[in-house]
């Protein structure tokens, strides 16, 4: 009998070790410098939209994969979305995804500054509405946030035409508000140099994703498929995409949803730059 318990508990022990952590409970996992870090769970897979191709591209930049993504005037349109029915953020791509018709989207990808409860911080314009002042101020004691590595700037435009400026540049310069706007930082191009403050190719490597508008208006969203350095990621812009300005969007929780080819990345996001195609929105 005793032989049998200890069969019975040794069992036990060992189907516990092997479960998996109950769904939709988030799992907590260390980064590299020692902080905790919290996943969402993992998102349905999205619908791959077979009816037109792809926006995006598989490309390598000094080793580093990346998936850039254009936007043309001709054929989308652009906005921003960051609350729900509910008032409340999105909060993931996922989430997002459950609220649109697919077939409307070409893709979207995380975009501008926001604050823990993941709304928009800095200058944010949805709809036409802006719902968020432009943030000029110094960096507050003790942030480290890439955001007030200046000069930071603005990604924004009205009907077909898009734009990336220095906040400061977008404050004296642009009178009109425009249709979407998100501000971000810091600047990776200016003028077509790299920011200041980036280096060649730094230590800093992380998923990251960033925006450029080349001479042609075309607007160009580049996210990286593994780490990457500023410094990379800005000459991706200047080099391969010939921008003269780019913009970083953000690192870390840089996510893409692509509904042609199915790709829907998990993780929190705050604001979301949404590119939709003009030939189906204009048939709805």
């Amino acid at each position: 009998m005793m032989a049998r318990a200890v069969l019975a508990a040794s069992l036990l022990l060992g189907l516990a070790a092997c479960s998996e952590a109950p769904a939709g409970e988030a799992v907590v996992k260390i980064n590299l410098d020692g902080s905790e870090r919290e996943d969402t769970p993992a998102a349905a897979p999205s619908k791959a939209d077979a009816t037109t191709p792809s926006a995006c591209r598989a490309v390598v930049f000094e080793d580093v994969p990346l998936t850039h993504c254009t936007a043309d005037p001709a054929q989308h349109r652009i906005g921003m979305a960051n609350l729900g029915a509910d008032k409340q953020p999105f909060g993931s791509l996922a989430a997002f995804s459950a609220s649109q018709d697919p077939a409307t989207i070409a893709f979207a990808m995380n975009g501008g500054m926001y604050g823990d409860d993941l709304k928009a911080m800095g200058y944010y314009v949805e709809a036409g509405e802006r719902r968020s002042e432009l943030d000029r101020s110094a960096r507050p004691e003790g942030n480290t946030s890439n955001f007030y590595m200046k000069p930071n700037g603005v990604f924004f435009g009205s009907a077909s035409k898009w734009r990336v400026l220095g906040s400061n540049t977008f404050f004296e310069t642009v009178g009109d508000r425009p249709e979407f706007g998100t501000q971000s930082g810091p600047l990776l191009l200016i003028d077509g140099k790299l920011h200041p403050e980036i280096q060649d190719n730094g230590p800093s490597r992380a998923i990251r994703n960033g925006v450029g508008v080349d001479a042609g208006g075309k607007a160009h969203f580049v996210i990286s498929d593994a780490p990457i350095s500023f410094g990379q990621l800005a000459r991706y812009f200047r080099d391969e995409v010939k921008v003269t300005m780019a913009l970083y969007l953000d690192g870390q929780v840089s996510s893409l949803w692509d509904p042609a080819t199915g790709r829907l990345d998990k993780g929190r996001v705050g604001p979301i730059i949404v590119v939709t195609k003009r030939e189906k929105a204009a048939a709805q």
